[in-house]
């Protein structure tokens, strides 16, 4: 063999050495590709977000009265509202929040007129627990329009509106709901009352000749109403029951205050309430019913405006 055969053979063979080591390479690299998906799609797998039916109460009581969930229509209709209030962690989450400071005062304003602690759950679909405005402007906790606030005795003006009171307004509730019970001698009809109005569902009655809330075809959102009403009864008395864990100092806390009596003039509530050692924020925090820089108070009313005992340390809730 010549030299340059002998030299075109090594050549050859090199050339053949280094494809085989790139084939083996990839080959190797695919194999590890292929068992990284394997692994990826295995954990996907175990990742993956699962959603699972509510257990429904065998029994259930709305203010003392018996729930017919032998009722197909109704054990499906309290299926749904559970499911949405259950799956919508993040807002269920807040009112269970903000139930810890908020239904004690409510609770306490009930229990003083004789209706029933359940009702407190009304201001939950009513408001989710804060002073929100709706398209209808009803407002506040209770949603009153400013009719309706008026019959109850709630103030309502640029200066002053009772809507955002918590407790003047959940009086007001309390009348408007005895008034129905009184009507129609069940606290559940009471309820669906206040949100549809009587004559509406005194309207309702007389055409489909029943005055059993569960008997009754309602429009929609008075149709739900009462339901929506159940699953947040279910969920707030019970929230771990349902998947949500909350300690104790993960809820809003209820921050001691002290009255201060008006019965004059405030001129500038920002100075007003530098003199309590709190900003103006912290005032309105307080007293969302003061809609104004000030407080003409022309047939001098006496009002009682709330003032946190630890003044703007108040914000730093670490010691409650």
């Amino acid at each position: 063999m010549s030299k340059n055969s002998i030299r075109t053979f090594r050549i050859a063979c090199g050339l053949g050495i280094i494809a085989a080591g790139i084939i083996i390479l990839i080959l190797f690299v695919s194999a590890g590709r292929d068992k990284a998906n394997v692994q990826m799609s295995s954990l996907n797998t175990d990742l993956k977000y699962s959603v699972y039916p509510v257990n429904l109460p065998v029994t259930l009581q709305f203010a003392g009265e018996k729930v017919p969930l032998e009722y197909f229509d109704v054990k499906e209709d309290l299926d749904k509202e559970l499911l949405i209030n259950v799956y919508w962690q993040s807002h269920t989450m807040l009112l269970i929040k903000r139930a810890n400071r908020y239904f004690p005062i409510i609770e306490n304003v009930l229990r003083k007129n004789g209706i029933p602690g359940d009702m407190k759950y009304l201001a939950v679909a009513e408001s989710d627990l804060t002073n929100s405005v709706s398209p209808d402007q009803a407002v506040g906790f209770w949603q009153f329009i400013d009719g309706t606030a008026k019959d109850y005795q709630l103030e309502v003006n640029d200066e002053v509106d009772e809507r955002y009171h918590i407790e003047k307004s959940t009086e007001a509730a309390c009348v408007f709901l005895k008034e129905s019970y009184d009507r129609y001698g069940s606290w559940t009809m009471a309820a669906a009352s206040y949100n549809i109005g009587r004559s509406g569902l005194n309207e309702q009655i007389e055409r489909q000749k029943s005055d059993y809330y569960y008997n009754l075809l309602l429009n929609e959102e008075t149709g739900r109403y009462i339901y929506r009403v159940l699953a947040i009864k279910l969920i707030l008395s019970n929230p771990e029951e349902y998947g949500f864990y909350a300690g104790d100092k993960d809820l809003y806390q209820v921050i001691p205050t002290y009255e201060v009596t008006v019965d004059g003039t405030v001129d500038d509530f920002a100075d007003f309430a530098s003199k309590y050692g709190i900003n103006y924020k912290v005032l309105k925090i307080f007293n969302p019913w003061l809609r104004d820089k000030v407080l003409t108070n022309p047939h001098k009313k006496t009002y009682y405006i709330l003032i946190p005992k630890d003044g703007l340390n108040s914000r730093d809730l670490s010691d409650f």
